[in-house]
């Protein structure tokens, strides 16, 4: 395997380790800070940089293999049809072009493969981005503490998101303020009713006193 086809094969692995990685669940904290840090690196704009760089190349190379692959196939149609004359002397030159056949056909996959879960990690990526901004919409309306304070002005330049999360809170809270009171009343209401039932049962002459 050549140097390029080497560095590729690494490639494939990167993005195989780095596709694990992504689907890994993870707490929402932990994935949101990992996103801004990939999203607002230096060193990751670059090395995206790049990447896109290296594969245009690869594509190149996909090409280039692709292309081999199908003269191989010619060349091995040519000797089939040729196969009854000569034989033996052909056998040698026969296995040169299996094993060129076998060389194009693994450099057309592997560059393939390569190029295939490229564009599967930029789809999501591009899709994880999109769940963790739905994730923090939900969370600053609920009014978590999870969610960050700057992305609520971003989704709602009107209505802060976070503040009608603390709304929301408050508007719970005095619900539960509003329960207990009424609660409280009732208990003192039974409490008096309680003391006067008592009252007239230890005085029952008050009452016939007050009318004479």
């Amino acid at each position: 395997m050549t140097l390029y086809y080497s560095l590729t094969f690494a490639l494939l692995v990167f993005e195989m380790v780095l596709f694990v990685s992504l689907i890994v669940p993870l707490p929402h904290a932990v994935k949101r800070k990992m996103f801004n840090f990939i999203s607002e690196s230096v060193l990751i704009a670059k090395l995206q940089y790049g990447l896109k760089i290296t594969f245009i190349f690869i594509t190149i190379l996909f090409m280039d293999s692709v292309n081999r692959v199908y003269r191989v196939q010619l060349e091995m149609a040519a000797f089939g049809k040729e196969s009854n004359a000569g034989a033996a002397a052909m056998g040698s030159d026969r296995m040169e072009v299996q094993a060129r056949k076998f060389y194009s056909q693994r450099n057309m996959y592997l560059t393939g493969f390569t190029l295939f879960l490229s564009l599967i990690l930029n789809r999501m990526y591009v899709m994880i981005l999109d769940t963790l901004r739905l994730e923090e919409k939900v969370l600053q309306f609920e009014g978590s503490s999870d969610a960050g304070g700057s992305e609520g002005e971003k989704l709602h330049p009107r209505y802060r998101a976070d503040e009608i999360g603390k709304l929301k809170k408050e508007l719970q809270q005095e619900k539960k303020d509003k329960e207990n009171l009424q609660k409280q009343a009732k208990g003192l209401q039974r409490e008096y009713d309680d003391l006067a039932a008592k009252y007239n049962n230890t005085n029952p002459g008050d009452g016939t006193k007050k009318g004479n």
